[in-house]
């Protein structure tokens, strides 16, 4: 099974090229940035957790520089969205700097993403209505993957519409990036199985993790796809003992991907100590 780490990647933290040579010297197979473009001063959307949100929110650096940088400076360590929110780009400028981060890390670009949480977020920089956004999703991954493909690419969908456009560079990975699912719900789970490459769930938002893995089996199993078409990347905010990682491992999960705690956000004191300790247990093959 595969170890990734995920950063909030605020000024607050280390820089991403510091992080990514401590990643890839202990043995991390990952490095996965989040995204949000802004956050609305004023909102009504509540912080999924509960609670007020974390102020790190407000800091995020971009993620496609930040694996940029990680890129340069490392040969093997794979750079990740964890979640990019593709509907708040452009889709040319977004498969643009997606192909231009594969292709000069040499493939090793996995994009996961979802729909956000934040309604007002979303709602700045999208006319779609918030109620379709599972649809607007699977048409902006379905217009990448035309973009990244097909020489001259056009798209017809409800909510996208081009003609014919030349978009390169194209991706190193045939076929573009891996593009991963993040969600927990019962729709975004059909979707995560219907169209996407993956399943990134959050640990603390299933009840249980053996049952969820079943249940997005029997999923796949309706589109006639199995976990070898779009495996699971398990994100966990509380931090898992080798214990845990054999039995999600057990569990049929590819990935999991770590991080330190929500309330140590920011404090880069607490970010080497646990590197260095789930590095401990990467190095001991479980």
């Amino acid at each position: 099974m595969k170890i990734g780490f995920s950063s909030m990647n605020t000024h607050f933290d280390p820089l991403p090229a510091e992080l990514a040579v401590a990643l890839e010297a202990r043995g991390f197979e990952s490095l996965w940035m989040g995204e949000h473009s802004h956050i609305p001063v004023s909102r009504q959307s509540a912080y999924p957790a509960g609670g007020e949100m974390p102020e790190p929110y407000k800091h995020m650096r971009d993620p496609y520089v930040s694996l940029m940088s990680a890129a340069a400076v490392t040969s093997e360590l794979r750079l990740a969205t964890g979640i990019a929110l593709l509907m708040e780009r452009d889709v040319f400028s977004l498969a643009k700097s997606i192909a231009t981060l594969d292709t000069l890390s040499g493939g090793r670009v996995l994009i996961g993403t979802g729909v956000g949480w934040n309604r007002e977020e979303f709602e700045n920089v999208n006319l779609a209505p918030w109620g379709k956004r599972y649809g607007v999703m699977r048409e902006t991954v379905a217009a990448l993957r035309q973009l990244w493909t097909q020489e001259a690419a056009g798209f017809t969908g409800e909510y996208i519409q081009f003609e014919p456009v030349w978009s390169y560079p194209k991706p190193a990975q045939a076929g573009g990036p891996p593009i991963l699912f993040g969600a927990m719900g019962a729709l975004g789970v059909r979707h995560s199985a219907q169209w996407a490459d993956g399943w990134l769930p959050v640990d603390i938002a299933l009840p249980d993790v053996a049952e969820s893995v079943a249940g997005y089996r029997a999923l796949l199993a309706d589109f006639g796809r199995t976990l070898e078409d779009a495996p699971i990347t398990l994100q966990c905010m509380q931090r898992p003992s080798r214990d845990d990682l054999l039995r999600y491992r057990d569990l049929g999960i590819e990935r999991v991907v770590v991080g330190v705690e929500i309330d140590k956000w920011g404090q880069a004191e607490h970010l080497f100590p646990m590197i260095d300790e789930i590095g401990a247990i990467i190095a001991s093959q479980f």
